[in-house]
């Protein structure tokens, strides 16, 4: 068996640094070996958290705009474009165009109008997926227990972003595109207010049973409502008929994964409660990670971006509050291989707690041609 079949991750995933300068448009630019031309950006302000300094998300599956605000903020329940807070002439800024290698961020039309992407004295990151460039791979209408949806799908990367329109039953289905199950999806309605669903495949011995929400730190819950208590298949997604993922005639978006060898990883691992943490073994160098307890705990994101030269990585923003990037002493070590825990604080380490974890490659392991790959 190969040892991975994507050789080079940046075609796939990068992650990228600016300092704001308050331009009212600006390309940021992508520098890994390759080009890559983002379906998903996901934007957050490092050195500034509190009102207008969200988590921002932006898609070409639910379409980027100079004029129309079609943000999601991963800490919040808002709506699309930011609930009752902003209008549709996008007054707080954010993604108007994706580029053959990066995208542009643009200024809003209100004060403090760049904040969320590009405010001077600011520093950014984004972090960007390549699923098929906005173009439909796959879709259904709604008949029967078929959920309406639009799907496009890159199988290469395990990678898909799914929209479609809730209907209100229990047992309906939309189709991922992703040729075999994903080991995490995330939903979001669009329309109102609503938590963001998160489904991972080793979140408990009944993944199907329970899920997580992005935008808080709880534990995991269990309710049949959120995925009828049915696994993924290859072909389609389930649902109950909770109004945070099928309302009748709501609309939602669904980012969904498969594991790809070498490039990237959907597991779990049980903490020692040691400074000597467990390891995780991705089967590469991983360029990403987010990291969170099975209990009540925060969703920790790490990259190999803003992060030290060498390890430890102690580096670390939070996917479900505004909150500044803070520094440890020690948090993980990113290996050529996996990563090392190198704290006991509950966050990653706590003695006896199950983590879930998602995780992107630098590079992998070993190559398509048996040629290793080194650590930090």
């Amino acid at each position: 068996m190969a040892y991975t079949s994507i050789d080079d991750p940046s075609a796939y995933f990068q992650t990228v640094l600016w300092s704001g300068d308050n331009a009212d448009t600006r390309n940021i630019t992508n520098d890994g070996n390759l080009d890559l031309q983002p379906d998903w950006v996901w934007i957050k302000c490092r050195n500034t958290a509190g009102n207008g300094f969200s988590h921002n998300w932006w898609d070409t599956q639910r379409g980027v705009s100079s004029s129309i605000n079609t943000g999601l903020f991963s800490d919040n329940t808002d709506s699309e474009g930011g609930g009752d807070s902003v209008t549709t002439t996008a007054q707080l800024g954010g993604v108007s165009a994706m580029l053959s290698d990066g995208f542009t961020v643009k200024e809003g039309t209100s004060a403090d109008d760049a904040r969320y992407v590009n405010e001077n004295s600011r520093t950014y990151v984004g972090w960007q997926w390549k699923s098929n460039g906005g173009t439909e791979t796959n879709s259904q209408s709604e008949s029967g227990s078929n959920i309406a949806c639009s799907v496009q799908a890159n199988t290469t990367a395990g990678f898909s972003i799914i929209t479609y329109t809730g209907t209100g039953g229990t047992g309906h289905t939309f189709l991922h595109g992703l040729g075999s199950a994903p080991a995490w999806f995330i939903i979001k309605r669009r329309n109102d207010t609503e938590d963001w669903l998160v489904y991972h495949h080793k979140n408990t011995s009944a993944p199907e049973t329970d899920h997580l929400l992005l935008n808080t730190t709880d534990a995991t819950s269990d309710s049949d409502t959120r995925f009828d208590d049915t696994a993924p298949n290859g072909t389609e997604i389930a649902l109950g008929n909770n109004a945070v993922c099928n309302a009748d005639a709501s609309t939602y978006v669904c980012y969904a994964f498969k594991e790809i060898k070498g490039f990237s990883k959907f597991g779990s691992y049980t903490g020692n409660g040691n400074a000597d943490g467990a390891f995780v073994y991705l089967g590469f160098k991983p360029a990403f990670v987010i990291i969170k307890a099975t209990d009540a705990d925060e969703w920790r994101i790490y990259d190999h971006k803003r992060a030290n030269a060498f390890n430890v990585i102690n580096v670390r923003l939070k996917a479900h509050t505004t909150d500044a990037e803070s520094q440890d002493d020690n948090e993980c070590d990113f290996l050529s291989n996996g990563v090392k825990i190198r704290s006991n604080s509950g966050g990653v380490g706590s003695s006896g707690q199950t983590y879930i974890y998602m995780a992107f490659a630098e590079s992998p392991f070993v190559s398509s041609e048996g040629v290793p790959t080194t650590a930090r």
